[in-house]
């Protein structure tokens, strides 16, 4: 007898942060699945998640309606996790974030699915004005819905946790800069754990939310950027001036990355995102339509960063408090 379920769960972008976490949660409930990726023979550790033959990676690039439709095929539940933060060759937001995530919801819906859940960003909406990425996210959402009425769409604010982008980030630029620029300050931000982010999904994905809805995911904390590089700061030990850095000479800064065959460290476009709040909004309060409405308590950056922030401390895991060591604790 199958000791899995006869359930397949197709995840589009599954190899990444959020996916490899997504598929552990997938693996443990007992679900086979099917991770959508562009490169195969990259993912193979995610196999590693799960039981023998239970995840397995496929090739499918979300720009290729054919790839999509075999990726869907079969499949009772389809996630979409694809999301481009950076434009560079054919890889454009319109043709990911936006195409791509309307031509999955018309996959999964010719395929008779019974669950889409498309994860968007936090500030989809109101910072499509100003962001390229932020406006094409927001299409996308619209795509999807109008393909799939009854999708779920979640919104998570920047996520944290072993493996994310953004805290990592700033670890290194704490232990590699003699001072940490600061721009846009006094912008809000609400970081979720990606382990909530995942149960969120999952929940979703199993029904358990009302269909057709956008649901904006945040922590319980919310804090200004500042506040979140002097967090690094304090997670790593290190003791770094912060530097208000005007947006205008940080978009100077970056253009020479734009250029360059390597992922950047920062674009002009996710600069105008840092000048914007990424809050989980009032309306969404009011309605229900936060990590509530899944059963979900969120969980605090005190409790995750300290166990993958040391990284980045002078004497690494030798900097790292020990049970009970509260003078230590404390001096941090």
């Amino acid at each position: 007898m199958d000791r899995f379920s006869p359930k397949l769960v197709t995840v589009f972008g599954g190899s990444g942060f959020v996916g490899t976490h997504l598929a552990q949660v997938l693996a443990r409930a007992g679900y086979r699945i099917r991770l959508a990726v562009r490169r195969p023979d990259l993912a193979g550790d995610a196999k590693m998640l799960g039981g023998v033959g239970q995840i397995v990676p496929i090739q499918a690039n979300v720009r290729n309606e054919a790839s999509v439709q075999r990726a869907v095929a079969g499949a009772d539940m389809v996630i979409n996790l694809v999301g481009l933060g950076y434009e560079g060759g054919k890889q454009t937001f319109a043709a990911v974030n936006t195409d791509g995530a309307g031509a999955i919801a018309r996959a999964a819906k010719s395929a008779g699915v019974s669950a889409l859940v498309h994860v968007s960003a936090l500030g989809a909406d109101t910072a499509a004005e100003v962001s390229d990425y932020a406006a094409s996210k927001l299409a996308g959402e619209q795509a999807v819905l109008e393909a799939f009425p009854q999708a779920v769409i979640l919104r998570p604010s920047l996520i944290f946790g072993h493996g994310d982008g953004f805290f990592n980030k700033m670890g290194f630029l704490a232990r590699m800069l003699p001072v940490m620029p600061v721009i846009s300050g006094a912008s809000r931000f609400q970081p979720v754990h990606v382990g909530d982010v995942a149960d969120a999904i999952v929940a979703a994905a199993e029904g358990k939310v009302k269909t057709g809805r956008v649901y904006e995911l945040g922590g319980p904390n919310v804090e200004t950027h500042k506040d979140l590089l002097a967090r690094v700061l304090r997670e790593t030990g290190r003791k770094r001036p912060l530097v208000a850095l005007p947006s205008g000479i940080a978009k100077l800064l970056a253009l020479p990355f734009a250029i360059l065959p390597v992922a950047p460290l920062v674009t002009s476009d996710q600069i105008e995102l840092l000048g914007v709040d990424n809050v989980v909004s009032d309306a969404a309060i009011k309605d229900k339509r936060t990590l509530a409405a899944f059963g979900i308590v969120p969980t605090a950056m005190d409790t995750i960063l300290p166990q993958y922030m040391w990284r980045f401390s002078k004497h690494g895991q030798f900097d790292r408090p020990k049970t009970g060591d509260v003078s230590l604790a404390n001096s941090r």
